[in-house]
């Protein structure tokens, strides 16, 4: 699978912009600011059908305009598949797979799988548990359907619950009965996405710590938990017992959305006691464990996009990254750089055929010096 081309009408600061790509490594050059990232992040809308930076569709649109359009082609198993998202101002966003709407993104979601590396991606560490479930929650959606179905059914009943308990303590009048279905869809979905994500995890984990190993030079030891309260035997009993607290603080106080996978190095929290080059390692390795497990699952190699790597990483990480692309392990690559010349001393000495596009405040074209 890869990306044969991209067209933008009005997204993020390109007006228009048409690329063709190589089907290996593709480098964008530019200085900082000049819209390097939204290249990407158009490869992640066509892929996943919503932004990596931006969670607000209409935010992504061109200043002063009322719509954007992100297009490409994908070859795939050498058939193309066309992929077309238009997000308009006030309208539902529409994805279009070879001129056929698709009526919920849902469908689309897994079909083209993709891994992003960003300098942000130490949020995963450093933030709280709702950016470590988004991430093993969007791995777990782009493999199994199953699983986001069930996942979008909890977020529905678990806004729909939070809503009532805000009914009740603005009224001043409880109604214990109206909870009972939304406690028991909760209930069932919490113990069945938890099971599934501990047996993700139990997959996930080794390939995790060989990556760590094999970056880190096998300096010292790292280590993955989930932690869920919903796979306790007594978990229906707890969540019952808990409502009055709910009540009180008028929201939903125990499920899925309380888990937390824990980080650790040589036993300690790795956001408390790894140091910065730790950190880094071990978030480079969760990306990479990331694109085995899609590889192994959807057999073919998932696009990998690399946002301004050779700034944020020292040059051991570098080298490793580099050493798994000359010795083929990924298929088509996106990376940034503000350093042409850097990137290309780089890149050309793996792959001979790299191409560059030098981008220029939402203008892009090839770049070959």
């Amino acid at each position: 699978m890869h990306l044969k081309n991209l067209q933008l009408n009005q997204f993020k600061n390109y007006k228009q912009a048409k690329l063709e790509f190589s089907t290996e490594i593709n480098c964008f050059v530019g200085i900082n600011g000049s819209g390097k990232t939204n290249l990407l992040d158009a490869i992640h809308y066509l892929c996943l059908t919503k932004s990596a930076v931006n969670a607000q569709d209409s935010q992504n649109i061109l200043h002063e305009q009322d719509f954007f359009t992100v297009f490409g082609d994908f070859d795939m198993d050498a058939k193309t598949l066309e992929i077309r998202c238009v997000v308009e101002s006030g309208k539902k966003k529409q994805l279009i797979q070879n001129g056929k709407p698709i009526e919920k993104m849902s469908e689309h979601v897994g079909l083209l799988p993709v891994v992003m590396i960003a300098p942000d991606d130490t949020l995963l560490i450093k933030d709280g548990s709702e950016e470590r479930r988004r991430f093993f929650d969007n791995m777990l959606c782009q493999l199994d359907k199953t699983y986001l179905e069930s996942l979008v059914r909890y977020q529905h009943f678990l806004k729909q619950r939070n809503a009532l308990l805000k009914q009740f303590a603005d009224t001043n009048r409880v109604n214990k009965p109206l909870l009972e279905p939304y406690d028991r869809e909760i209930i069932q979905l919490s113990m069945q996405i938890a099971k599934a994500r501990e047996r993700f995890l139990e997959e996930y984990k080794p390939l995790l710590l060989d990556h760590y190993a094999d970056i880190s030079g096998r300096q010292e030891n790292i280590s993955i938990q989930y932690d869920s309260d919903c796979l306790e035997s007594d978990f229906e009993r707890a969540f019952l017992q808990n409502q009055q607290k709910d009540l009180i603080l008028k929201r939903t106080t125990m499920g899925i959305h309380k888990d937390d996978f824990v980080f650790e190095i040589d036993n300690y929290p790795i956001k408390k006691f790894g140091s910065q080059g730790q950190q880094k390692s071990f978030v480079i390795a969760l990306k990479l464990a990331q694109f085995e497990i899609f590889f192994a699952h959807k057999e073919t190699k998932p696009i990998l996009l690399l946002d301004d790597i050779f700034d944020k990483l020292d040059d051991h990480r570098i080298e490793k990254l580099m050493k798994l692309v000359a010795n083929h392990k990924f298929g088509q690559l996106f990376i940034t750089d503000a350093r042409p010349e850097r990137s290309k001393s780089i890149l050309r000495e793996i792959d001979s055929n790299a191409k560059f596009f030098m981008v220029d405040s939402g203008a892009v074209g090839i770049w070959d010096q």
